[in-house]
């Protein structure tokens, strides 16, 4: 899979078209650079992923995926964005690899794990938890007969990894992290058809079947047993590499990444699963060559990265209907049609935007003020406490809010009966869009209710209260 995609690269061409518009609606707050390949590697590209890890006392730190090593930056102060820790990846540069181009992280608790396709790379881990000093190399951890990865997803204290070596699996493989985040367990396969990526909510798998264009969705509530619950083609021109689901899992957004063009962000109402509908179609406004990656959703937000057209965001409030509101161009050389810019993108709670461009680094961005998101730094005129996502869920779930003036906030878990039996959040707060998590872990199934209360800092009134209920199922 790794030498198609290498060929592809170069097989795709380069288009001559340039006619950017300028960046609308973000400003950069950061660009770092620091580990480009050197020109013997004779490498397309120096960057692939990037995720995010928001540490217990708040502080925010992408994790830039790159051909030479995994590099950990904190972005908490946007004056001063800083690597903390890079970890080379050892490479023979009279025989390199290629499967280095493709390297994967996500994060479970303190622990990022990165994935590659270069040969034996397995998954490397690393502890997070003594952020800002340092970045502990925990190990690297092969099950098995595994060797490499695609790419890898997580969900609770799960993660699924996509499009492995054929003889360990190609499909999706679990690994079990709730008795030891630093010994996976191996858990249950899906092989039917080879895996580029996939998207786990609340035990449901969307899977991404690029080479037959078919999006596939798996019943993984029995970890050791993977099942297959419906399919269908991401048509039209269907080549489907990753998707995310909006807040209410009514809409799928999927992106599909090679094959003849238009490649498109597709989205597809799924509330009948065995019954998906397209709804619409998307591409950058003024752009039809760019190539479209990966897509993330936060709340009514969608940010994807498109290649060359770089980070793109969307207002889904009304998820049929996106409309494109900021994006920022990482790569200004061109809109065209080849495997450049940008890869991916991740969405901090502050509102920052961590972005790897394949050839020029860490891009930390913030749309700007003029666009009507829902960021700490935008003036916001109401009061709204979430539905928290997932629901039901097992055994952690979130809740968003909004506050429209700074106050005393008290964020608190009911049981059925009325009695508090947990409070996540008692301070004071100043006005904007705020998350918070609460593990059940401890509690039995059932219904549970959370409430939001703020209090004038003034006078101590009540500001606003509400509250929603959730399922806990286990």
């Amino acid at each position: 899979m790794k030498i198609y995609f290498y060929l592809l690269f170069f097989l795709s061409g380069f288009s001559p078209l340039s006619a950017q518009l300028p960046n609308n609606n973000m400003y950069l707050l950061g660009n770092l650079n620091l580990h480009p390949v050197p020109v013997v590697f004779g490498a397309p590209w120096d960057y692939a992923a990037i995720w995010g890890y928001v540490a217990p006392d708040g502080k925010e730190y992408a994790i830039l995926c790159g051909v030479l090593g995994t590099g950990f930056y904190d972005i908490s102060d946007s004056a001063n964005i800083r690597e903390v820790g890079f970890f080379s990846s050892q490479i023979n540069m009279s025989n390199p690899d290629p499967g280095n181009l493709w390297r994967e992280a996500k994060v479970y608790s303190h622990y990022a794990y990165v994935v590659s396709e270069a040969d034996t790379s397995g998954i490397e881990i690393f502890d997070l938890r003594y952020l800002p000093d340092s970045v502990t190399y925990v190990k690297k951890f092969k099950p098995a007969g595994h060797t490499t990865t695609h790419s890898i997803s997580q969900e609770g204290p799960y993660l699924y990894l996509n499009g492995s070596n054929p003889s360990f699996g190609q499909g999706i493989t679990v690994l079990d992290l709730s008795a030891d985040p630093e010994n996976p367990v191996l858990r249950g396969k899906w092989n039917t058809r080879y895996v580029h990526d996939c998207r786990v909510i609340s035990d449901t798998i969307f899977a991404m079947n690029i080479n037959d264009g078919n999006i596939t969705v798996i019943d993984a509530r029995n970890k050791d047993s993977l099942k297959t619950i419906t399919q269908w083609l991401n048509s039209p021109n269907p080549s489907p590499h990753n998707c995310a689901l909006t807040s209410d899992r009514k809409y799928l957004y999927a992106t599909d990444e090679v094959g003849s063009l238009p490649r498109l962000l597709k989205v597809w109402n799924i509330e009948d699963i065995t019954n998906a509908t397209q709804i619409t179609t998307w591409q950058p406004t003024n752009i039809t060559t760019s190539i479209v990656h990966n897509v993330e959703i936060y709340g009514d937000t969608a940010v994807i990265a498109h290649y060359t057209s770089g980070v793109r965001v969307l207002d889904i409030s009304n998820p049929a209907q996106p409309v494109e509101i900021a994006w920022y161009d990482t790569y200004p050389a061109s809109n065209g049609n080849q495997y450049l810019g940008c890869w991916g993108v991740y969405k901090f709670p502050s509102g920052k935007i961590a972005a790897s461009d394949m050839k020029n680094g860490l891009f930390v961005l913030k749309v700007g003020k003029s666009v009507g998101l829902n960021e700490n730094n935008i003036f916001v005129n109401d009061y709204r406490l979430e539905q928290n996502f997932p629901n039901p869920f097992n055994p952690k779930t979130k809740i968003n809010y909004t506050l429209a003036a700074n106050g005393f906030v008290r964020l608190s878990i009911f049981n059925a009966l009325g009695k508090e039996i947990e409070t996540l959040i008692s301070e004071n707060q100043i006005t904007g869009n705020y998350t918070a998590e609460w593990d059940a872990g401890k509690f039995a199934s059932g219904v549970y209710y959370y409430r939001l209360s703020v209090y004038s800092e003034n006078s101590g009134k009540s500001n606003f209260s509400e509250t929603r209920k959730m399922v806990v199922l286990k």
